[in-house]
């Protein structure tokens, strides 16, 4: 109790109690959120865990997907037919190699790109950032018809420009030593645009007050891009850096089945191409399951070590 001499009025302070709310309510008020990303959740498990569970189960049978020939198990046989097998220690180092040789069209020409288009203003920017984006939109099996076409021995556009300038042109697509890196090349020029449009939405995001500070400082145009805007750039490009090492496989495949086949002589042939013969030319779904199982398990590896590297090692503007 408190008196207000003043005025003469009498108050207490004692808080008033404030009821509980029902016990219905406070349940909807816990599930509501959960209900909110359930079917996001339904999604993921649909499309991506019972997918898994089941190559699981099929990687340790036998079976030529007819419905009417039964399931046989095999146990880890296929496990170990998988890791003896050479087509799939080529298939492996030729995966390495497409990482490798993707690195360049993924992260070193879009960050150059992204970074002089960033100093073009106005309607030229829109322009520019259109025709590099267009051929991520055109269908990979519309690129490999294109560059067959561009690339033939006798007929293709290349050629005919090699041989004006004195030069003699491969056989792209049926060289051992150079068809794996035409197909790399290939699929670089078709996904560059996708690159160039992360890192410049990641210039987009480099606060301008740092730039500005930088420059009030004295510091050129290649100090604030070497020390502010790269650095800043940092989780961009480890992000870059991540999808390469997990979607250059993935990237390439559709450009190895239309142009290449795999061949010559295995030269081109990749993991998800190789898991896709198994299943789908060989129909030995067991085979290829496990090969998947064991591709899965590599790839989660490397991603978690990707973001270890990134948690590590990007800066971050505070």
């Amino acid at each position: 109790m408190f008196v207000d001499a003043d005025n003469g009025v009498v108050a207490s302070s004692a808080v008033v109690p404030v009821p509980a709310p029902p016990l219905g309510r406070r349940i909807q008020d816990r599930v509501r959120p959960y209900l909110y990303v359930l079917p996001a959740l339904v999604g993921v498990v649909v499309w991506v865990y019972l997918p898994v569970i089941r190559t699981i189960r099929l990687s340790t049978v036998q079976w030529n997907l007819l419905p009417t020939k039964p399931k046989i198990p095999v146990g880890l046989d296929n496990y170990r037919d998988v890791l003896e097998l050479p087509e799939m220690r080529r298939a492996v180092w030729n995966t390495v190699l497409y990482t490798v040789g993707m690195l360049p069209f993924s992260v070193v020409i879009p960050l150059a790109v992204a970074l002089l288009i960033s100093e073009l203003t106005g309607r030229l920017r829109g322009v520019y950032r259109a025709l590099i984006f267009l051929p991520v939109l055109v269908a990979p099996v519309v690129v490999a018809v294109l560059w067959r076409w561009m690339l033939h021995p006798t007929q293709g556009l290349v050629n005919a420009g090699l041989e004006l300038v004195g030069l003699t042109s491969p056989n792209w697509f049926r060289e051992p030593s150079v068809a794996l890196w035409t197909v790399t090349a290939i699929t670089g020029w078709k996904i560059i645009g996708f690159s160039v449009l992360i890192f410049a939405a990641g210039i987009a995001g480099v606060n301008q007050d740092v730039i500005d500070a930088a420059r009030t400082d004295g510091a050129s145009r290649w100090q604030v891009t070497r020390h502010v805007i790269l650095p800043l750039l940092s989780p961009t490009t480890m992000f870059m850096v991540l999808l390469t090492l997990l979607l250059s496989a993935q990237w390439t495949f559709p450009l190895i089945n239309v142009l290449t086949g795999g061949g010559p002589l295995e030269s081109t042939t990749n993991v998800y191409f190789l898991l896709w013969k198994f299943g789908f030319r060989n129909f030995n779904v067991g085979f290829s399951s496990a090969a998947a199982v064991l591709f899965f398990v590599a790839f989660g590896a490397v991603a978690l070590v990707c973001v270890r590297f990134i948690d590590r090692f990007s800066f971050h503007d505070s």
